[in-house]
């Protein structure tokens, strides 16, 4: 790792994980926010969550920016630097994310085959924007 640029890969992650906040937001208070109310209280969930919750989600989604692009900086010597590649790291973390314990946990919940569809593909588009944002400023 003596050739990656640790400082750009923070500098490049926090933007990553800034737009994974912003899709996340979009998606959950704008999108989804009839529907997670509704499961809630089907559920006897609260409605909001607890104060620290949306801290630590926010502040992990900044850590998964991060990693998003130590991936993309480890992959780009191998396939170039560019869209392509950054597009690549973005598929594996939203595989990790989204795709692996995303699915899982909707299944688990008895979320509906096209709510689960509806959410992949949310997050294949915002793990690819993350990752382009990202790589976007990542220089060695």
């Amino acid at each position: 790792m003596s050739n990656i640029n640790l400082g750009r890969v923070v500098l490049g992650g926090l933007l990553a994980g800034l737009v994974l906040n912003i899709g996340e937001w979009v998606l959950n208070a704008k999108v989804l926010e009839s529907q997670m109310q509704e499961f809630a209280s089907k559920h006897n969930f609260p409605l909001q969550p607890a104060g620290s919750a949306i801290g630590v989600a926010v502040g992990l989604t900044f850590v998964m920016g991060i990693v998003l692009v130590l991936g993309y900086a480890c992959i780009r010597t191998r396939l170039g630097p560019g869209v392509k590649t950054a597009l690549i790291a973005g598929f594996f973390a939203w595989f990790g994310v989204y795709f692996y314990s995303g699915t899982i946990n909707s299944v688990f919940m008895g979320l509906p085959g096209s709510t689960i569809v509806f959410l992949l593909v949310w997050g294949l588009v915002e793990y690819s924007l993350g990752a382009i944002a990202g790589a976007w400023l990542y220089k060695e």
